[in-house]
């Protein structure tokens, strides 16, 4: 008799970058080149966790490497899974913190080809990648806050 386990999912983590930690106002997305399966669609920054290293370092070292800046960490957005991650499909599960930019100017250097900060009332502006968009709709409702009369 043969046992056949599952695909173990592969943790990925995303920055949902504001322009401001304490008072946001607008959110940056970044368009995908590649793979072509996804080429086009909109996306919170950010990418796989290697092995031995931290979602924490990962966040920072993806966003490095595709955006060219330097973040500092905010709150994380938890989701709906256990250990409160988002799905992205049936092999990933991703980690998504706010971050601002401390040091530099975002840039599409690696994996996307346009950037595009989004007004918080505005945020469907974008085509959203479909695993992103729940995360998205929860941004939008967690960074606008309570409605006030």
């Amino acid at each position: 008799m043969s046992t056949t386990d599952p695909t173990p999912v592969r943790l990925v983590v995303g920055a949902a970058i504001v322009d401001d930690l304490e008072r946001p106002a607008r959110l940056l997305s970044a368009r995908r080149t590649e793979p072509s399966a996804l080429a086009g669609g909109w996306e919170l920054p950010g990418g796989k966790v290697d092995a031995g290293e931290s979602p924490l370092s990962a966040l920072h070292r993806e966003v490095l490497e595709e955006l060219g800046v330097r973040i500092r960490l905010g709150v994380h957005v938890p989701g709906p899974l256990p250990g409160a991650t988002w799905p992205l499909g049936e092999r990933y599960e991703m980690l998504v913190w706010l971050a601002e930019v401390v040091e530099g100017e975002p840039a599409p250097i690696e994996d996307h080809d346009e950037l595009r900060w989004l007004e918080l009332d505005d945020l469907r502006a974008v085509g959203w990648l479909p695993a992103d968009l729940p995360i998205v709709e929860t941004l939008g409702t967690m960074l606008r806050g309570p409605k006030r009369t």
